[in-house]
Order: C-alpha cells, then structure tokens, then sequence
C-alpha cells in the first residue's frame, strides 16, 4: 500500500496552489470615476455655477485656484491619481473639460435632501444628491449621442461600456447635519431626520444602479465637532468639548449618522447582489489628526490655516480669501498661514491637501473598509 506524502509537502503545495490563484487577481483597473458629494470632493461645480473659489485656495498644488476649497489636492484626485486617471472634471464646467473617464457631479454646500433655501440664504447648494443623480442621468444619454457623432467627442466622453466598469464614489452627509443646527434645530431633532436621510440616499444609490453602476466607494461623514465653523456657528452646543477640544455633541451626531449608514451599506449589498459596495471610514482617520496631531506632522489641529482673527482664526463674515477695500485698494483679509502642509484645517470647514493625502494614505489599501477592500481591488472583494 502506498503512503500518504508527507505533510510538509501537502503544505508547500497548497502555499503554491494559494500563489498562483492570488497572482490571477489582478486590480479592477477602472476606466472611470463618477463622484457624487459635497465640497469633500467638489473639483469645480460651484465655482462653475456662482464663482470661482478665490485665491489663496489652490495655492499649494496648483498654484492657482482650481474649483476647490482647498490649498491643493483633495482625497478624490489622490483616487484619481492611484488609478491612474486625470483629475475629474466636474461636470458643470464647461471650459477646458474632459470627460473620457469620468465626471464628477460635487458640488460644495449639497447636502442628501434638497434645501428648501437658495444658496444665498443659506450657503447650501441647490444640487443635491437627487440634482446630481439627475444630472448623471442625462450625462449618460447626451454623451453617448454626442460620441456617436465622432470627432473630438470620442476624445472627450466616455465609451458606453465604461459607465459598467466604473468607480462611483460618495462623499456627502456632512451639511445636512450641520445645516438642522444653523436653524436651530435641537441635537434630537437632527438625529430625528437621519433615517429620512439615509432614506433618500438608498433610492439614489439604487438609482445610480440602475443606470449602469456596479462598483461603489462610500465614505462616512468626518467629525463635524473637530471644525471651527461648527464650533464657532453652534456655540450654544459647541460648549461641551472632549478632551481634545472638538463638540463632543456634534461628534455623537456624526457617529450616529456613520452607524446608520454602514446599516444602510449592508442592506444595499442584499437588495443589490449584483453590486459590490464597500463602506470606508473616514471619521476615525480624520479624528485621529485631531487626536495626534504631532505624530503625524501636524500642529494646532482646531486652527485654521486660511482665515481671519478669533480662536480658530475662522470668521464666518471675513472667509479665506476675503477682502477689504482701503483707499481704493484691495486688501487681502482672509490670509494663508505660512505653513499649510503642516496644518489639518484648511479655512475652518474643510481640510488641506496634506490632511486629504493622510486621508488617502491611510483608505488606500483596506485599513478602513468595512470589507478590506482596497481601492484597487474593490470591484472584488466580498464582505467578511
């Protein structure tokens, strides 16, 4: 009779078997992204639609302003970046735009559900998520008819295959909490409207599904206590502070809503089998930065870099890039600080560009998905 190999062999073979099945994985090598969100990832929608975001925004990066709120780069063209793909063009700018792979339908101030107050009352704006998804709707339709006519706009849209094989990427939540508050809303009331919200965002989603989406990449919202505008709009709530001075009420909100949407996540996997989703939290690598600035190359994490006077040098009247006329001149108010890579917070809502790379740095690769999924292997892997 013969014998059994020896167990080390039936180890060696099966750690070979395991090596070559996984060196067959290869990356999802997307063709597109599609962002959806606020100004976390608005790459020029609002500045397209009501004005350009002014100077010093964009001063690290591009040297110039580029439609963000932002000295530089944001998390979404860190994405862009590691998978190869330009920046995204948002999709209501119509100068210099390409949209071969990918469109970005952000806008700064959107929240979930519409606003029932124009910009200028509120400082929300009017695209929100259903804005967006309507807009993605028509983007697909017009841009396959255009492409068909051939010339330039085969150089510039997507192929009708690519809107399957895309990244759809979700950054938003952030205002339609904080905006409950600017009315002066109660926290149980904010927390009240949070089903409704996540309501709104599971009809969306299964919208974008619908017309082509399969691979998503969804962020939770951040720590809103953590902002100076939060704290210095909502002082009545802004009195109860952790021990490292961000809203603790604000913060419980936030980890409320994140709760709520990694339910809504897990829900959308069994109502859309045929979609792979990964939830990705953003909220424990922002607070982190709050938490141990030094050790990561930060200091004074509440104070904003790009401001006017107070505490977190943030002013809701006096904004960064603000200015004043003297004598017939203008004078710069809102100024940079003189070293905005070692600062979090950009103008006291949102955050600069080496706090957005420590964000990508520390997403990329699964650390903080709900599925360890990478960036890269989303399309993929399933959830454990």
């Amino acid at each position: 009779m013969a014998s059994s190999p020896p167990f080390f062999l039936l180890t060696l073979t099966l750690n070979i078997f395991l090596i070559i099945n996984i060196s067959f994985v290869s990356s999802c090598d997307f063709p597109a992204i599609f962002n959806f969100g606020d100004s976390n990832s608005d790459t020029g929608g609002l500045s397209a639609a009501f004005g350009a975001a002014p100077p010093p925004n964009g001063e690290t990066f591009f040297g110039r302003p580029a439609g963000r709120y932002c000295d530089g780069r944001l998390v979404i063209d860190f994405i862009a970046n590691s998978l190869g793909l330009p920046y995204l063009s948002a999709y209501l700018d119509s100068i210099g735009t390409n949209f071969q792979h990918g469109a970005n339908f952000a806008t700064a101030g959107s929240t979930i559900r519409r606003e029932n107050r124009t910009l200028f009352q509120s400082g929300f704006s009017p695209f929100s998520l259903d804005v967006q998804t309507w807009q993605f709707s028509q983007f697909i339709n017009r841009s396959q008819f255009a492409y068909q006519m051939g010339g330039v706009y085969r150089e510039i849209l997507p192929t009708q295959d690519v809107f399957s094989k895309a990244l759809y990427t979700f950054d938003i939540g952030q205002n339609d909490l904080t905006s409950g508050y600017f009315v002066n809303q109660t926290t149980e009331d904010v927390k009240a409207y949070i089903p409704d919200l996540l309501d709104r965002f599971t009809s969306l989603v299964k919208t974008v599904h619908y017309l082509g989406g399969r691979y998503f990449w969804i962020h939770n919202t951040g720590p809103l206590g953590c902002l100076p505008y939060v704290l210095v709009r909502v002082p009545k709530y802004a009195v109860k502070k952790d021990p490292i001075g961000c809203g603790s009420v604000f913060n419980e909100v936030a980890q409320l809503y994140n709760l709520k949407l990694k339910e809504t996540v897990s829900q959308l996997r069994k109502d859309l089998p045929s979609a792979k989703f990964t939830y990705v939290d953003v909220y424990s690598v922002k607070y982190e930065m709050f938490l141990n600035p030094q050790k990561h190359g930060f200091e004074d994490p509440l104070v904003a870099c790009c401001g006017h006077g107070g505490k977190y040098n943030y002013d809701k009247d006096v904004g960064c890039g603000a200015t004043k006329t003297v004598n017939n001149t203008q004078i710069l108010i809102g100024k940079s600080c003189d070293k905005p890579l070692k600062k979090v917070c950009w103008d006291g809502i949102h955050f600069t560009e080496a706090a957005n790379k420590f964000i990508f740095d520390q997403i990329a690769e699964g650390k903080y998905s709900d599925n360890n999924a990478s960036i890269k292997m989303s399309c993929q892997v399933e959830i454990r």
